[in-house]
């Protein structure tokens, strides 16, 4: 094997182990009743969601456990959000309808959503969720005993990711795949440093006192992946951060089909990277290096009847199959899709072509009508 082969199974087989590892450390939500008396405020940024909203608020009235209040701020809808909110809230005391300020100055909308949920919330814990992710009436039972049992400042619970579409099922897991396979979840979780760390705005829990702390979202207010560098922030203040997988308890579809599966990664991917379109140019390389290059070597070798050339490749696949296909088998999918990672780097080439021309061409990516400006090396 020569020095670059030798270099990216190095690499692979470091995936592998780290996948592996976290297989079996990564805690799973569990329909637990928390032995504590918690009161639990319930916090939901929506911005055009009228579709799903009311299926939303639904599900978090049947928990299984006593919530305090579910707080729903309408961010400027152009939809019927607001009134399907105010429709269910008739019904159900515990819900209420805040309306959003008009966006200041140096915010993005999401952040700035969350920002005056937090100030209206009584709660002395405060759960942060999306208007599309779906929750079992056992799930915040779950989530409250988890936050108690590892103890954590920060909860952050990787949601089970629906997929309906191949452009959804190729792209959407790589997600989760970034986190099994690059970062020890027990390192986060014992360790202190900084740099390991992660987060899903999706479904974040906060003590509140850690909350305030760390400075809330006011801290992040320019920030497109406000999650990641809010998890930092817990752990540099000296907090304790924990991940955990949803386990079907949490659930989410992301987005439906190839157009906002493209638009939403060119969103947060280069934010992801520091901002630095260097760095994402780089990543990409490495990434068609260590999950394409070696089938295109394999067959290349296999053509020209090379023989003796034929079993590096053929590991360095092998690496790559295994280190996807143990964390597919974690979250909930058929390890077989492991087979398509090569069609899947293909796509996130794709995604961050388009990341980089919204950043050449209009300073940044747009969502939900709004055109963002990434806040350069923020993110690390």
């Amino acid at each position: 094997m020569n020095g670059l082969a030798l270099l990216a199974a190095a690499l692979l087989l470091a995936m592998v182990l780290i996948a592996a590892l976290n297989a079996v450390t990564f805690p799973r939500l569990r329909p637990l009743v928390p032995g504590g008396e918690l009161q639990v405020s319930i916090l939901i940024p929506a911005r055009n969601e009228a579709t799903q909203i009311g299926a939303s608020l639904k599900a978090h009235t049947r928990a299984r456990f006593p919530v305090l209040e579910i707080l729903v701020l309408d961010d400027q809808s152009t939809d019927d959000t607001a009134e399907r909110v105010a429709e269910l809230a008739q019904h159900n005391p515990s819900i209420r309808l805040l309306h959003g300020e008009p966006l200041p100055e140096g915010w993005l909308g999401k952040n700035w959503a969350c920002e005056q949920l937090a100030r209206q919330a009584r709660g002395e814990v405060l759960v942060f969720t999306d208007a599309d992710v779906e929750w079992s009436p056992e799930a915040l039972p779950g989530v409250v005993s988890l936050l108690e049992s590892l103890p954590a400042d920060l909860l952050t619970v990787w949601p089970t990711q629906r997929t309906g579409t191949w452009s959804e099922r190729l792209v959407v897991p790589l997600m989760m795949f970034s986190i099994c396979a690059y970062l020890p979840e027990i390192a986060v979780r014992k360790l202190p440093f900084a740099s390991l760390a992660a987060a899903n705005g999706q479904c974040m829990v906060f003590r509140r006192a850690a909350y305030q702390e760390v400075g809330g979202h006011a801290a992040v207010r320019g920030e497109i992946i406000e999650d990641v560098v809010l998890a930092r922030r817990v752990k540099r203040h000296g907090r304790r951060l924990g991940m955990a997988l949803g386990h079907g308890l949490v659930a989410c579809r992301m987005y439906r089909g190839w157009s906002d599966v493209l638009r939403g990664y060119a969103k947060n991917i280069l934010a992801g990277h520091g901002g630095h379109p260097a760095l994402l140019v780089l990543s990409t390389l490495v990434h068609l290096g260590l999950f394409l290059a070696p089938w295109v070597w394999l067959a290349a070798c296999a053509a020209s009847g090379a023989r003796d050339t034929l079993w590096p490749a053929g590991l360095l696949i092998g690496l790559g199959l295994t280190a996807r296909a143990i964390s597919a088998v974690a979250t909930g999918e058929p390890a077989w899709r492991a087979l398509l990672m090569p069609v899947s780097v293909l796509l996130m080439t794709l995604v961050a072509a388009k990341a980089l021309w919204w950043q050449l061409r209009f300073g940044g990516p747009e969502w939900k009508g709004r055109r963002i400006r990434p806040r350069r090396g923020s993110a690390g």
